[in-house]
């Protein structure tokens, strides 16, 4: 294999680094071309059942209808993301940012009644509107990052993006999911969504930054279908 050959170039750079830098420029460059693809590919249909939601989220709850949030993408670069608002307008974020700061350090732990079926969320559902239950179920809320992989601040397929405040609580190594841009799903979504620990979430996006291709999103692109129609690890 390429990277097994220590031949070393005239700045002293191994030939097989520069290889990989090629080959990942040009994945790179292929994931975008897709994203851009399949956005514009489902746009006819997805620009009309947001604006469904929309006015859905208006008479079930009011305004306003999107949530938007300051989150860390590729190298640390923060960007606003936006979603489809499913909480209720008078739940206070500042108890979700201390418990999200807690799970990524590990020490949230689920109760005795949780361990069979754990669900890591700062909330529960009485603090989500009856509309929202369901765009959660179904993962419509995320409908609107379209715009943000259009905007090459996300993509299709990558580690779901933090906020600051969770990325500032990072070990070492969790900073090894941040070589990429942020997805609307990814390997540890499909691998168990909500249902898994930080850690084991950080674990499959750095598998997934190691083994990236348009293969592998295409496969995640997959499940999360899958996943989203039986509402597994969802709340």
């Amino acid at each position: 294999m390429l990277s097994e050959i220590p031949t070393r170039v005239r700045d002293g750079t191994h030939a097989s680094e520069l290889t990989y830098g090629l080959f990942s420029r040009r994945c790179n460059l292929a994931k975008s071309m897709l994203d851009i693809a399949l956005c514009i590919a489902a746009l006819p249909l997805a620009l009309p059942v947001m604006a469904a939601i929309a006015i859905a989220i208006l008479v079930d709850s009011g305004r306003p209808i999107f949530f938007v949030q300051e989150r860390s993408g590729r190298g640390g670069r923060t960007f606003r993301m936006y979603k489809f608002r499913t909480l209720r307008r008078d739940h206070d974020i500042s108890v979700d940012r201390e418990y999200m700061r807690s799970f990524v350090r590990g020490q949230i732990q689920p109760s005795d009644g949780q361990a069979r079926s754990r669900i890591y969320k700062p909330f529960d559902k009485s603090h989500v509107t009856r509309l929202g239950r369901i765009l959660r179920r179904t993962s419509l809320d995320e409908l609107p990052q379209i715009l943000n992989v259009l905007r090459r601040e996300m993509s299709l397929v990558g580690p779901r993006p933090n906020v600051l405040s969770e990325v500032e609580a990072y070990r070492d190594w969790h900073n090894e999911r941040l070589k990429v841009l942020p997805g609307i799903t990814g390997l540890a979504q499909v691998r168990g969504r909500s249902a898994i620990c930080f850690d084991d979430i950080v674990r499959y996006d750095i598998e997934y930054v190691q083994r990236r291709s348009l293969k592998l999103d295409l496969q995640i692109l997959w499940w999360t279908v899958l996943s989203t129609l039986v509402g597994r690890g969802t709340q």
